[in-house]
């Protein structure tokens, strides 16, 4: 990213006050890593390519910052930022977008706040709401942590080589409570069995999943979702509805986690 402009433009967005802790992951050369220093970050940054160091170091200067060279899917974070409460912002790798944000809320509350440049797909995922086309199960899942938004598109143009891609900021913000009450696993392994085949009505995706016709006919009725509708056209009350009334999924132990799915 070459273009000063949107350089600040991401940093105004973050909103972070002096002396907060910010996570940056992807630092490459560090333009960014610069600005949010500059702005007052306490900046923890994550970097896998350890032949960018001479150049990160000498652009960085004087300037105080934790560089931890590492890949950032693998890296413990959750010790990393401890228990100081901390913004992400960061140009994300488009490659590990979209599981380091969903590992991220699921595992790192301390980040209260992520402010992350994306691919336009990715972002429009991140954000989508039931009956968009981008709507899927990475999008009920961030619903259920946290509000989201696209802040702005951003020009192929402000990059250097310039992408094949266009790219979004997206912001999201930590909800204090999840959006839905119940057992998140529950919740996700009904999410994970309705977008398993999108095609499938919630009736049969649900039997797909692994649950007894009965059981299914039954949660169906008592939360008041149509067999015939699709997972794409439900929301998160929805699902939690249908998790509250159907029993755990076959394979699924009390307190573990659901298979992850990121369509």
């Amino acid at each position: 990213m070459v273009d000063a402009n949107t350089v600040r433009r991401v940093v105004q967005i973050a909103g972070f006050a002096p002396g907060t802790q910010v996570l940056e992951v992807g630092p490459g050369l560090g333009t960014l890593s610069v600005a949010l220093i500059d702005a007052g970050a306490r900046l923890i940054a994550i970097e896998w390519d350890r032949a960018l160091e001479p150049a990160l170091v000498e652009v960085l200067g004087a300037r105080e910052a934790t560089l931890v060279w590492g890949d950032a899917l693998k890296v413990d974070v959750r010790a990393l930022v401890g228990k100081r409460d901390t913004a992400m912002v960061a140009n994300l790798p488009y490659q590990i977008a979209t599981p380091l944000v969903m590992d991220l809320l699921e595992e790192v509350p301390r980040i209260r706040s992520y402010t992350v440049m994306v691919q336009r797909e990715v972002g429009d995922r991140l954000v989508a709401r039931p009956g968009q086309d981008a709507y899927g199960a990475v999008s009920a899942k961030i619903a259920y942590f946290a509000e989201a938004s696209i802040a702005f598109r951003v020009s192929r143009r402000v990059f250097s080589p310039m992408p094949d891609v266009e790219s979004v900021v997206v912001r999201l913000d930590r909800r204090a409570r999840p959006a839905v009450a119940g057992g998140r696993e529950r919740i996700f392994a009904v999410i994970e069995a309705g977008f398993a085949q999108r095609r499938k009505t919630i009736r049969r995706a649900l039997r797909g999943g692994g649950w007894d016709a009965s059981d299914v006919e039954a949660a169906l009725e008592g939360a008041g979702v149509a067999g015939e509708d699709r997972a794409e056209t439900l929301g998160l009350a929805e699902f939690s509805a249908l998790a509250r009334r159907l029993p755990p999924r076959p394979g699924l132990r009390p307190g573990g986690r659901a298979r992850k799915v990121t369509r």
